[in-house]
């Protein structure tokens, strides 16, 4: 089994470049408003602010109530702070898509830095001015904790930017990214946007735990008899799909260990939405 993170880069080489002051007011900004959903990021909300306030005219923080720094240090590295309640994935973006300046939207979460290559693609397409309105997916790079980045496997696509004339995120507790039928066909960026998606693997575990509950509602849907044929056989398969198809065989034990703790969150998902359909069944 390969060593992790062999294929990848080292975090501090991969970012070498781009370790230096947020450009000045005549540096060329583009016309995108940035934002980011917080609460309690302090860990890395400047260097994610940071990083899109070298590209961005407008940087917008949406913070739930941080007890810690978040807002100080979003603050600091050039965001404009909004504090709102919490009321659901994509109620909260839908805040920062009425307080931006701009229709275009760079959709950020807490963890994700934009990498040189990637602001460099973006300004390309605003070379002559503002594109029409469409979506553009960019391209998650996992960074592990040790800094190895896993730069050519692990690799998700996700609607980012985009105006927001053209689509919206959705107003719901629960959803928080475009709509399938609009990311269809829209083009991919080639740069990374770097993801910390994970401190170690008790944070990761938490993190599918929390994401299991969010999405067992939805997984419910489904009705009962595919719920209990995913909770049989389903296991395995989302394990084989994050380990052989998405790659994460190339990531040694680390990757491993990441597919199987992403395998039996989505396993958990399909067991939290059989109680929910039992408890309906005895309310009923």
């Amino acid at each position: 089994m390969p060593r992790s993170g062999a294929p990848g880069r080292r975090l501090r080489e991969a970012l070498q470049s781009e370790n230096r002051p947020a450009p000045g007011p005549d540096a060329g900004l583009l016309p995108i408003t940035a934002y980011v959903r917080t609460l309690n990021e302090e860990k890395m909300i400047g260097d994610v602010v940071g990083a899109a306030a070298r590209l961005c005219d407008e940087v917008v923080v949406i913070d739930c109530g941080s007890k810690d720094a978040t807002a100080a240090r979003a603050e600091a590295a050039g965001a404009r702070v909004i504090v709102h309640e919490w009321l659901g994935n994509g109620h909260q973006k839908r805040l920062a898509e009425e307080a931006a300046r701009n229709d275009w939207l760079l959709d950020l979460d807490a963890d994700e830095i934009l990498s040189d290559a990637l602001c460099a693609e973006i300004r390309a397409l605003f070379a002559g001015g503002a594109p029409a309105p469409d979506i553009f997916q960019l391209k998650l790079v996992i960074v592990t904790p040790f800094g190895d980045v896993w730069s050519w496997f692990g690799l998700d696509h996700r609607a980012k930017l985009y105006n927001r004339r053209l689509a919206r995120m959705p107003a719901d507790a629960i959803s928080d990214q475009l709509d399938g039928a609009l990311r269809k066909g829209r083009r991919k960026l080639r740069g990374a946007l770097y993801h910390h998606a994970f401190r170690d693997m008790r944070h990761l575990a938490e993190r599918m735990n929390s994401r299991s509950s969010r999405g067992a509602p939805g997984a419910a849907r489904r009705g009962m008899a595919v719920t209990l044929l995913r909770i049989a056989f389903g296991l395995p398969v989302y394990f084989l799909k994050k380990y052989l198809v998405s790659g994460y065989v190339f990531g040694g034990a680390y990757g491993f260990s990441a597919a199987l703790v992403l395998a039996y969150g989505r396993w958990l998902r399909d067991v939290k939405a059989y109680e929910i359909l039992r408890g309906r069944q005895r309310s009923g």
